[in-house]
């Protein structure tokens, strides 16, 4: 019997490598941020269960699946990007921004809904929590839109085409990583209990 040698083929992460440090950076401070998140709720249960079922489910499902269609407007926009279209690719793009400034709208709305009843950081760990994950998120929302514009007016300008499109996966990547980090935070933070 004869064993054949196979050659593992790996497909390079998308994007430059660098991003990925940076998103494994970011992904370790949220991680820490959740480990804290569920160590404090462990020792206060009944605080966080009372204090979750306060929180605007709808906007938080809403945002949810706002932020989940823009990830899949930004792999359009990178499929259409490896297809050589870059009015394609920039218009996908610019799909994703609006659906991220809703998220951003509806976001501000819930804060200001949480602020008008007096909740803010000092209310209880709970909503310390709640608060304190929520705006880092939309933070990071923020950034990862200011990338995706970059990458949009590049696309639009014919920067990237189907051999250099490394900006075009870098900004994806980015945007990929601020959609995980909602699903679990709103799964964390607004539906289990």
């Amino acid at each position: 019997m004869q064993i054949e040698n196979s050659v593992e083929y790996r497909q390079p992460l998308p994007g430059d490598f660098a991003i990925w440090v940076f998103i494994f950076a970011e992904l370790t401070v949220f991680g820490v941020l959740f480990a804290a998140y569920a160590f404090a709720r462990s020792a206060h249960l009944d605080l966080f269960n009372a204090s979750q079922q306060t929180l605007n489910r709808t906007f938080g499902f809403a945002n949810t699946l706002l932020l989940l269609t823009s990830g899949y407007f930004v792999a359009r926009a990178t499929q259409a990007i490896k297809a050589g279209r870059s009015a394609s690719c920039g218009n996908w793009l610019a799909g994703a921004l609006a659906l991220g400034g809703v998220f951003l709208v509806l976001k501000a709305m819930e804060f200001q809904q949480d602020f008008s009843r007096g909740i803010n950081l000092s209310t209880n760990l709970f909503y310390m929590f709640y608060l304190s994950l929520t705006f880092f998120h939309f933070m990071h929302v923020i950034m990862g839109m200011t990338i995706l514009a970059v990458v949009a007016c590049k696309a639009y300008a014919g920067s990237y085409s189907a051999e250099n499109h490394a900006g075009v996966e870098t900004g994806g990547s980015y945007w990929h990583m601020v959609d995980l980090v909602w699903i679990i935070l709103f799964a964390l933070v607004y539906v289990i209990h």
